[in-house]
């Protein structure tokens, strides 16, 4: 039974898709089919605008090489119901500047996906929804340098905010970009220190200028992911890491105040005072939160959170003196 051309021309793109090469006759065998017409499919998707390379000879084969114009798009389901989740997941305002770009895209995948599909990806959307991480916004422009530095071993020369709120200069050779799910991470040799350090990407200000070619590195371990890990859980910032506060009044008093599903409290010996211990990662709010209470309060740890106490603390002082 002969495969309608269109039907044999997806089904040929998807292969081209799956593999850097494919000879002619692996074609016409997967496509039941012989090589002249494997030819002719050929010329027919360049003709549609997709770029298919062909090398000549018995050891010639085919290849979907790069192209200026961006041709029909093959997904099959699983794919389109990832782009679109990806897609949904960029509209959330992660990265600054690609919420409506993103919002657009999925509007325009949407309208082309068949209706089964279209329903799952509205569903999806319907049905979830998102809530603030306590992670400012990335500036898109900014993870595009750093990337780049990467890719091409460019040192970079860039103004960092310390946990405490003071400004330093940075000169750096840059390795790698971790999300953490929450934050983006610059994991880069520091030549001023002669160490590894993890950078947060919020706190680089403004635009990181070149310092001229750099050494390609390989990250303590190998991974980078697993070298942020650590780095965080060093300096209390892992996204495991509860926070934990000392309020100076009975259990008794402060647990009808806190709700179970956000923290648990802890009664301490003598009953005058409890812990609050946030259930999960510590956050700002988390921390605005408990002085909220209008109780004396001590923040215990991790180290990041305390840092953080005081950077706040030292704001509204600010506010108050000004």
């Amino acid at each position: 039974m002969s495969i309608p051309t269109s039907s044999r021309l997806l089904a040929l793109l998807s292969l081209l898709q799956q593999r850097r090469e494919w000879s002619g006759p692996e074609l016409a065998e997967r496509l039941d089919v012989g090589p002249r017409t494997i030819r002719r499919d050929v010329d027919k998707l360049r003709g549609l605008g997709y770029p298919i390379e062909a090398a000549p000879g018995m050891a010639g084969g085919y290849r979907l090489g790069a192209g200026t114009h961006l041709p029909p798009l093959l997904l099959d389901d699983a794919e389109a119901v990832a782009v679109a989740v990806g897609l949904r997941s960029a509209a959330s305002g992660s990265i600054s500047g690609t919420e409506e770009t993103a919002l657009r895209a999925l509007a325009k995948l949407e309208q082309l996906l068949p209706g089964h599909l279209r329903r799952r990806v509205r569903a999806l959307g319907d049905a979830t929804s998102a809530f603030g991480a306590d992670a400012p916004p990335i500036d898109a422009d900014l993870l595009a340098v750093l990337a780049g530095a990467c890719r091409d071993a460019v040192g970079l020369r860039f103004a960092y905010g310390t946990p405490d709120g003071r400004a330093s200069r940075r000169h750096a050779e840059p390795c790698a970009l971790v999300h953490s799910g929450a934050r983006w991470y610059l994991v880069a040799f520091d030549l001023d220190r002669d160490d590894w350090r993890t950078f947060r990407v919020d706190r680089i200000a403004g635009t990181p200028s070149p310092s001229g070619r750099a050494p390609r590195r390989t990250v303590p371990g190998g991974d980078p992911a697993a070298f942020v890990e650590t780095s965080l859980n060093l300096r209390g910032e892992s996204p495991a890491v509860p926070g934990r506060v000392r309020v100076h009044a009975p259990a008794a008093e402060v647990s009808p105040r806190v709700p179970a599903r956000y923290a648990t409290v802890t009664p301490e010996p003598g009953g005058g005072t409890c812990v609050v211990t946030s259930n999960g990662r510590w956050s700002r709010q988390f921390l605005v939160w408990m002085t909220l209470l209008d109780l004396e309060i001590n923040v215990l740890d991790p180290p990041a959170l305390v840092a953080d106490a005081r950077v706040v603390a030292t704001r509204l002082a600010a506010s108050v003196d000004a």
